[in-house]
């Protein structure tokens, strides 16, 4: 996917390919805390499955994204798609909020990160 994405025309403030992996792990590291929290904060079931299953979806969105983006080339729809992973992603922030606030907190980052992968996405798209 990286060299594909180093063919591409890029908007500005495109980072360089290396640093994705090294976000990516930060990225998946917190989520993995973030969700070990939840499951171990003694919360009723019924909010921990909520915020779990939130949890679960917004993974299965994040990993078809790669293959919608880099191996069909499926620009415009990969950034509908990465709209659906910032919503989903929020309201998964939302969720874990109601249970642990340093579960929501730690995932702002994300969040963040989402945000500017869809800039890049969008930028991609129009500049390909």
């Amino acid at each position: 996917g990286m060299d594909t994405f180093a063919s591409m025309n890029k908007p500005p403030l495109s980072p360089p390919g290396w640093l994705f992996p090294i976000v990516w792990t930060i990225l998946y590291t917190l989520m993995g805390i973030s969700s070990y929290w939840i499951l171990t904060s003694g919360a009723s079931d019924m909010k921990v499955n909520k915020a779990m299953n939130t949890y679960w979806y917004q993974l299965l969105v994040n990993f078809l994204w790669p293959t919608f983006f880099f191996n069909f080339g499926w620009y415009l729809f990969s950034f509908l798609w990465l709209v659906l992973l910032w919503v989903l992603v929020l309201v998964m922030i939302l969720r874990f909020w109601r249970i642990d606030r340093k579960a929501a907190y730690i995932n702002i980052p994300y969040l963040v990160w989402l945000t500017f992968a869809g800039y890049l996405n969008l930028g991609i798209w129009w500049l390909n």
